[in-house]
């Protein structure tokens, strides 16, 4: 770089710019990853709030009479559904879906048919999400470890 345009001072600004340009390129795959793992662990987070919301809901339904009263207090009342699941399993708010969207799409569905909750299957996404999801970010953070 010709020192005459910028003089030492820009020249050493223009250099620094530079490797922190050249850094930001050489961090570009590994934001990517975590940029896709971080969304794969807010889905998997989400699968399960779902099941046990599902779970809940399915509970709640009487066994023989009155089912269709008894969904319509439900989807009316998704709101306190969603408190108490959160209370039973404690999980974080932020995590629950929009009450209103949840509502709306449930109302299509009818809740005595979901399948029962299968609590090997939220082990395992818990197993994944509290090892098997550490374990790969460390792979790929320090690759040679």
């Amino acid at each position: 770089m010709d020192e005459s345009f910028v003089g030492p001072l820009g020249r050493d600004l223009f250099e620094k710019e530079q490797n922190d340009l050249l850094a930001d390129l050489v961090d570009i795959p590994k934001k990517a990853c975590d940029r896709k793992i971080n969304e794969f662990v807010k889905r998997a987070r989400s699968a399960k709030i779902h099941a046990y919301i599902i779970s809940h809901l399915k509970k709640e339904m009487p066994a023989i009479m009155g089912k269709a009263k008894a969904q319509q207090r439900l989807i009316d009342n998704l709101d306190d559904e969603f408190a108490k699941v959160q209370r039973e399993y404690h999980l974080p708010s932020g995590d629950f879906p929009n009450a209103d969207h949840f509502r709306e799409v449930l109302s299509n569905y009818n809740i005595d048919k979901f399948e029962k909750l299968k609590s090997r299957m939220i082990q395992a996404v818990d197993d994944m999400l509290g090892y098997e999801i550490p374990e790969l970010l460390k792979k790929f953070r320090n690759p040679y470890d």
